[in-house]
């Protein structure tokens, strides 16, 4: 049988697959359940840094204006009111518990915007236990007068910081939406990155016609998104020194695939675990199994990255050739 086991963050994983972080890896039960499922490791939910904030002005009123999230957090005091349980210590005490009762490793992660105090909050994670930090950021450019530049820096400045803090692996969760994602791949290995998770799937606004205000909309991803990370996945494949984890759009075992021929070091998995359950974990990782088994390959490391970009014959096929070929399919059928 084919070996899937892969180097990940510095650990060894038992398969490909990560339960990327969703409702499901928000519950202890729900945590057992895709280990038991077959996941070879997790990522909990994210730590969002306007819920810590505004809890944090909350309690900072009820407190007489005591200053909550600075050296007293950072120290481990979680102040209460009447039985009242941070989310911060909420969040430390579910990563406490997984890596008491799971045998898989655990990753934090981290959702914010600003290079404020992310760093506090970094080390908390790192001394609950979390084998390592997903740092998902999100920042939406809509300031007119901000340069492309300085929203990448921004970025840069983040990583810089959490990772002169902690020294547990740091992931990286970016979008697609830079003017160069290659070149920025490298810059935030540079800042110490050491592995980029593609792509982050941006929730986006609508607007309710019925009453006329901006409200949140949730759709699952679809298979069909998942081509966006393996061109990316393609063409980084040993052009970057760090690890690579695909997202977004993963629902059969043929996407796994896909992605590890591209070059992903892990491929990660939520709406389909989201819409079928934690089980079908485990019929992906059979399918898995299979393909690599029909072809004789010994391991997964065989067939890592032989479809990336430097690996293939036509490499331009990641690139405008592969449009100009896709227009004319589409006119030969018209």
């Amino acid at each position: 049988m084919t070996d899937l086991k892969t180097q990940y963050l510095g650990l060894l994983l038992k398969n490909p697959i990560v339960a990327s972080a969703s409702p499901l890896t928000g519950t202890i039960a729900g945590l057992l359940s895709l280990e038991e499922a077959g996941a070879a490791a997790v990522v909990l939910p994210s730590l969002f840094e306007e819920q810590v904030e505004h809890e944090s002005r909350t309690l900072e009123e009820a407190f007489g204006g005591h200053h909550i999230v600075g050296t007293e957090m950072h120290e481990g005091f979680f102040p209460s009111q009447a039985g009242h349980i941070s989310i911060t210590q909420d969040y430390v005490d579910l990563l406490a518990t997984a890596k008491r009762e799971l045998s898989i490793p655990v990753f934090a992660s981290l959702n914010g915007y600003s290079d404020g105090g992310w760093t506090h909050f970094a080390e908390l994670l790192e001394d609950a236990g979390a084998d390592g930090i997903e740092l998902n950021v999100y920042h939406i450019a809509a300031d007119l007068d901000a340069t492309g530049l300085e929203v990448e820096d921004r970025y840069l400045r983040l990583v810089e910081q959490v990772r002169k803090t902690v020294a547990i692996p740091l992931a990286v969760k970016i979008g697609p939406f830079f003017s160069s994602p290659g070149n920025m791949a490298r810059r935030l290995i540079a800042e110490g990155a050491e592995s980029l998770v593609l792509f982050n799937r941006f929730y986006q606004p609508d607007i309710d016609l019925e009453t006329l205000s901006v409200v949140p909309a949730l759709e699952l991803s679809s298979p069909v998104e998942m081509r966006l990370v393996l061109r990316w996945m393609a063409i980084l494949r040993g052009r970057i020194e760090a690890d690579l984890a695909a997202t977004t759009g993963v629902h059969h075992a043929e996407d796994v695939v896909k992605l590890i021929l591209a070059g992903a070091d892990v491929v990660m998995m939520t709406s389909a675990l989201l819409q079928r359950g934690p089980h079908h974990l485990t019929t992906v990782l059979e399918g898995v199994h299979r393909w690599f088994n029909e072809r004789e390959y010994v391991s997964s490391d065989q067939a890592r990255g032989s479809m990336s970009q430097e690996s293939v014959p036509d490499p331009a096929a990641f690139e405008r050739s592969n449009y100009m070929k896709t227009l004319s399919a589409l006119n030969r059928q018209h």
